[in-house]
C-alpha cells in the first residue's frame, strides 16, 4: 500500500473510525480509544497506543497514516512566533503560525486553503490564486501540531484562529467540520469563544454561519467603507457590495447576540485617514462591534505601507468620536514574515533560483 491510499486518520469522523475498524474485525470500543489517542492525547506514533493489541497497531501503521503534513520549511521569531510551511501529500503548500502572548494565550493562526480566490490585492496569499481547498482532517491536523508542541512543554493550546491562508466560507463544510473537532470534549477541547474565523464577506455563507448556533467568533476583513474603495482591494466586494455585507453582519448580531470585528489594515495614505474613519465610523455606528486596525504586513506584489503612529491615533480617536471602539493588533513575528502566504512565496522564489 502507497503512501497516498493508505486512510488519514484525522479526515474521518469517529463513525467513520468506527466503520473502518468494524470492516477489519474490531470491536466498536477501539475506534473510541484510537480517537482518543489522536485528539486528547495527540500521539504522533501508532506504538504509542498502548491499550490497543498489537497486530491492530501494526495494520493501523499499515494501511492508515497520522495526517498528511510535512514540515517544509520552519521559522522561529524573537517573540517566541513560530511559522510553518507544510508540504500536502499532492505538493501542495500551506502555512500555519503559532503566537505565544505574555496573557498565557498560546493562539494558533491554520488555513482552511492551499492558496485563496478572494483575489485581495495586499494579501500574499490572494497574490498567488487558489489551488485547492483542504480536507477538514489537514484544517486540524495543522492546530494538533501545535497543541502537541505545547503540551511537550507543560503548556496547552488555548486559542485558535482561521485566518491563514485561504477563505474559510468559501471551505464551509470542511471547516465547520474541523471547528467542531477543535471544540469537541474528545477532540481538542478548546472553547467555542476561543476560536475567531475571519472572511472577506461571503454574504450568504455569513447568514449559514449565524444560523449554526456556535459561540465562535466571527471577525470581518473590511478594509475600506465606500464601494469604490473596496472594490479596487477586495474583488469580493463586486459580488456582495458593502450594503448587502452590512445587512448580513446585523443579521448575524441580531441571530447570535455576539459582537463582531471588523478587520481593517492600515495602508499608509491609503486608508488610514480621517476621512475614512469617519466613513468607517458612519457604516457601523449604532452596531455591536469591535474595529481591530492591523498595521499593513508589506509583501512583495503590493507596494503599500503601514500607516505611522501619529495617523493611527487620529484613526482611532475618529471612530470614538461615533462610538466605535477599536484597538490595535499587536503584530508578531515580523522579521520572519509571518503574514499569510509570505514563507510559502520566500520558499517557492528560493527554489525558482535554484532551478534556473
Amino acid at each position: 500500500m502507497t503512501e497516498l491510499t493508505r486512510i488519514n486518520l484525522y479526515d474521518l469522523s469517529l463513525t467513520g473510525l468506527q466503520d473502518v475498524l468494524t470492516r477489519w474485525g474490531e470491536p466498536k470500543f477501539r475506534a473510541k480509544q484510537v480517537w482518543e489517542w489522536l485528539y486528547i492525547h495527540k500521539a504522533s506514533d501508532f506504538e504509542q497506543m498502548t491499550n490497543l493489541p498489537a497486530k491492530l497497531r501494526e495494520r493501523l501503521a499499515a494501511e492508515t497514516r497520522m495526517g498528511v503534513l510535512t514540515i517544509a520549511a520552519e521559522k522561529e521569531a524573537r517573540d517566541d512566533t513560530l511559522k510553518r510551511l507544510y508540504r500536502l501529500s499532492d505538493g501542495q503548500f500551506i502555512e500555519s503560525v503559532l503566537m505565544i502572548y505574555d496573557d498565557g494565550r498560546r493562539t494558533a493562526c491554520i488555513s482552511t486553503q492551499a492558496g485563496c480566490a478572494m483575489g485581495c490585492v495586499f494579501c500574499a496569499t490572494g497574490q498567488m490564486g487558489f489551488a485547492r481547498h483542504l480536507t477538514a482532517g489537514e484544517i486540524v491536523e495543522q492546530a494538533i501540531h501545535f497543541a502537541r508542541i505545547l503540551e511537550a512543554d507543560g503548556d496547552r493550546l488555548s486559542n485558535v484562529v482561521l485566518m491563514g491562508m485561504g477563505e474559510p466560507l468559501h471551505n464551509y463544510d470542511a471547516t465547520l467540520e474541523a471547528i467542531h473537532r477543535m471544540t469537541a470534549p474528545d477532540g481538542l477541547g478548546i472553547g467555542q469563544r476561543h476560536i475567531t474565523l475571519s472572511t472577506v464577506g461571503l454574504v450568504p455563507a455569513i447568514r449559514r454561519f449565524a444560523d449554526e448556533d456556535l459561540q465562535v467568533k466571527l471577525a470581518i476583513s473590511l478594509h475600506a467603507a465606500t464601494d469604490e474603495e473596496r472594490n479596487a482591494l477586495l474583488p469580493v466586494n463586486k459580488r456582495w457590495p458593502l450594503s448587502e455585507l452590512m445587512a448580513a453582519c446585523r443579521y448575524y448580531v441580531e441571530k447570535t447576540g455576539r459582537r463582531l470585528t471588523f478587520e481593517w489594515a492600515l495602508i499608509q495614505g491609503e486608508n488610514d485617514t480621517v476621512e475614512q474613519a469617519s466613513r468607517l465610523g458612519f457604516l457601523l455606528k449604532g452596531m455591536l462591534c469591535h474595529v481591530n486596525l492591523i498595521p499593513l504586513n508589506p509583501t512583495t506584489g503590493y507596494e503599500g505601507h503601514p500607516s505611522n503612529p501619529e495617523r493611527v491615533k487620529a484613526f482611532i480617536d475618529t471612530l470614538n468620536l461615533y462610538g466605535v471602539s477599536s484597538s490595535i493588533r499587536v503584530r508578531r513575528g515580523i522579521e520572519i514574515n509571518a503574514g499569510c502566504g509570505q514563507l510559502k512565496a520566500e520558499v517557492i522564489q528560493k527554489n525558482k533560483k535554484g532551478d534556473s
